[in-house]
């Protein structure tokens, strides 16, 4: 399952998934495109691995791995809890 994160200025949505048996956690970035309909790109905490990457520029996956860095923390924290919809109905 995948859970909202974040939604950018220019509709670039980040999404995660829950954390894995491994500890891992999925984070895909989807923004719509007229042309190609939609960029993505996958990054898998903690080890920032990126693949699948389509139509972002390494600018752009520069400017989202800053996002993910500065926000790790509480993407595998909201990974164990379900999403921010329910680890915020916990506090």
């Amino acid at each position: 399952m995948m859970y909202p994160f974040l939604t950018l200025n220019d509709d670039t949505e980040i999404v995660h998934s829950e954390m894995k048996e491994d500890g891992t956690v999925k984070v895909y970035i989807e923004k719509p495109d007229e042309n190609d309909c939609f960029h993505h790109a996958t990054c898998y905490l903690p080890g920032y691995k990126w693949e699948d990457v389509y139509g972002f520029s390494e600018k752009d996956i520069e400017k989202f791995m800053d996002i993910i860095t500065s926000t790790a923390n509480l993407i595998m924290e909201f990974s164990k809890d379900g999403g921010f919809e329910h680890a915020s109905a916990k506090m």
